[in-house]
């Protein structure tokens, strides 16, 4: 069986001969593992399953360690978080879109991304295109946190005007990622909190939901995978997405979810992408303990298939090489 194959066989809830894998790093945890190996191109032969691209998102250096996105945002990459920052500016601080636009979708880096995935795809991969701050993000990343909750309360028809033109731009990216020989659609759009939803999940139904249904059919229409990214506690909404069209989701954290309870009510329904804490284990434990939760976890939710085995977000700075080095060696033996 391919690893391509592998990951088809967990989206279809079937026994694969080996249990596909695959970790996205941080930028400095991967010079990290560069240096740990001694090898720069590490990362091509730990036996990856999944490689994902399609943002037409920019950043131009302007400057003290800050990066403006083609959206007009500027992000400080000055602190801990050297991959995306923390925002300076609000482009809308006033829920007003008079003279407000989108930037135009960037086609002629969008096609040049798909080129090189499809070049991924030859390799076994399987390949989704992605859009990262897909919805929510997007919004409050151009509004501010705070400001777009109070909005989803007070401003409603500012806040729907700004989530349908979102949601248009996104999906003249899919309809381009759509002309490719792509396996399915990734999208990125943090909704969870340790415990809950940012917004909760009459809100997500209310603002969200809607947005990320059109998205997903776009993508379903094409018989494809549509897979979704949230970090946090979003189980309330579980039976929401499935309904909508969710094949897998991505990041399964085990410390803020009942593992065996989520396998036994969902596992025939979502793929699980995730389920080795960064927030914890990885950072903290020891490559014996490391080992043995990760044999533990792979065990409850490989059940018929539905798992992609990995860390629960990119792997950040502070976890040890020596733990990610027998993450990899595990990995590559279930």
């Amino acid at each position: 069986m391919t690893k391509r194959e592998r990951v088809i066989c967990a989206l279809n809830h079937r026994q694969p001969d080996h249990v596909p894998y695959n970790i996205i790093w941080t930028e400095q945890e991967k010079d990290k593992m560069a240096n740990f190996y001694g090898d720069p191109d590490f990362d091509d032969k730990i036996g990856n399953c999944i490689k994902m691209s399609g943002d037409d998102c920019e950043f131009n250096n302007v400057g003290n360690e800050c990066y403006q996105d083609n959206f007009g945002i500027v992000w400080d990459r000055s602190g801990v978080d050297k991959d995306i920052g923390v925002i300076k500016n609000l482009v809308l601080p006033e829920p007003d879109l008079s003279g407000f636009s989108l930037p135009p979708v960037n086609e002629k880096l969008l096609r040049k991304k798909y080129e090189e995935l499809m070049i991924e795809k030859k390799k076994d991969k399987f390949v989704f295109g992605s859009i990262g701050f897909s919805m929510f993000e997007r919004a409050w990343t151009l509004c501010g946190m705070e400001n777009t909750l109070m909005y989803m309360l007070c401003e409603k028809e500012f806040l729907h005007e700004l989530l349908d033109m979102i949601c248009e731009r996104n999906l003249k990216i899919i309809e381009i990622g759509l002309e490719y020989d792509i396996d399915g659609f990734h999208f990125g759009d943090d909704w969870g909190q340790q415990k809950g939803m940012i917004m909760g999940a009459p809100l997500w139904r209310e603002f969200i939901k809607p947005r990320m249904k059109r998205m997903y059919e776009k993508v379903k229409e094409r018989g494809l995978y549509v897979s979704q990214h949230s970090c946090g506690d979003i189980q309330t909404v579980f039976d929401d997405v499935v309904e909508i069209g969710l094949d897998c989701y991505q990041t399964f954290q085990p410390e803020i979810y009942d593992i065996e309870a989520c396998k036994k009510a969902y596992g025939d329904k979502l793929t699980f992408w995730g389920g080795i804490s960064t927030q914890q284990l990885l950072a903290s434990a020891s490559p014996d303990k490391v080992e043995s939760e990760i044999r533990r976890i792979t065990a409850i939710l490989n059940q018929n298939g539905g798992y992609i085995l990995s860390p629960t977000h990119a792997v950040e700075v502070d976890v040890p090489a020596e733990n990610m080095d027998r993450f990899i060696q595990v990995a590559k033996s279930l």
